[in-house]
């Protein structure tokens, strides 16, 4: 069902940057909208984790120069079944993490140095079963082309509002002013909660994988806790809105906590703590209630 969702909610996307494209230019507009949101994905698909890493500058690491961390994602990545991710690190004392990649073959989980300083081998173990999970779900190529069509509807509208201000030279009969008030206003806060859903959605099901694969919830839940407690009082460098989704706990200091959840990136820590506690009731993970 939430697969489902997810492929409705990028179809929604897709349907209003398409009428958006009418609005600029008729049918040939429709047909270089659908063009560009094409290439959006192609671009997305291909590149998005090189570009990513790049922002953090991200270090790769290896069996030899981090033995701890690597043998905690090979295991994790058994568990899950699972080729064997590349592993980064990205030089910053805030508490973070998260995974790039077009698929599972061609995936990469980078967390940040002052992640490891911060859990508990448990509760970091956590961490890379939601992450690895992400992988496993595809959920980072999902989210970077949401971000990136998002991104775009929200550019064609600011086209639209200068065309409305400066007058168009292509303005078609009968047109309707409520449609580009609508094409203006509502078709960003549409594509963005459409984004922000998306991004939601995944994150449970990460949460919920993760603490499968590391068999161990109530550790995901205390590392939950801990990295959301540092994320309030300092961002990490370079963090941007256009991948705050990728993070396990958005790196942007306040990030949704004086708007509606509707706009936020990822559930409220305190639900997803919440999902994690009933998962963990089950025999299955009794002798790892230490949370």
């Amino acid at each position: 069902m939430n697969n489902m969702k997810t492929t409705l909610l990028l179809a929604t996307l897709t349907a209003i940057l398409v009428v958006l494209g009418d609005m600029i230019g008729g049918r040939s507009g429709m047909m270089i909208m659908f063009v560009i949101s094409m290439g959006m994905n192609f671009m997305s698909y291909w590149y998005s984790d090189k570009i990513v890493l790049a922002q953090y500058n991200a270090q790769q690491v290896t069996a030899q120069s981090n033995p701890k961390l690597y043998g905690m994602v090979e295991r994790l990545a058994k568990n899950g079944k699972l080729p064997m991710p590349k592993i980064y690190i990205i030089p910053s004392d805030v508490p973070n993490a998260f995974a790039t990649g077009r698929n599972p073959s061609h995936a990469a989980v980078a967390v940040t140095e002052g992640i490891q300083r911060l859990l508990t081998d448990d509760e970091l173990e956590g961490v890379l079963g939601h992450e690895l999970t992400h992988v496993k779900h595809r959920d980072t190529l999902i989210s970077t082309i949401a971000a990136m069509m998002a991104g775009a509807i929200s550019m064609i509208a600011h086209v639209l509002q200068f065309s409305a201000i400066f007058g168009r030279s292509d303005d078609r009969e009968g047109s309707n002013p409520l449609e580009l008030i609508g094409a203006i206003v509502i078709a960003p806060i549409a594509a963005a909660l459409i984004q922000m859903s998306i991004s939601r959605a995944r994150e449970f099901l990460a949460d919920e994988g993760g603490g499968e694969m590391c068999r161990n919830p109530l550790a995901l839940a205390s590392a939950l806790a801990k990295i959301d407690y540092y994320s309030k009082h300092g961002a990490l460098p370079n963090a941007s809105n256009a991948t705050a989704h990728m993070f396990i706990i958005n790196p942007m200091v306040g990030i949704g906590e004086s708007l509606s959840n509707l706009f936020s990136t990822h559930p409220r820590t305190e639900e997803r703590i919440a999902k994690l506690k009933q998962q963990a009731m089950n025999p299955k993970y009794k002798e790892k209630a230490l949370f």
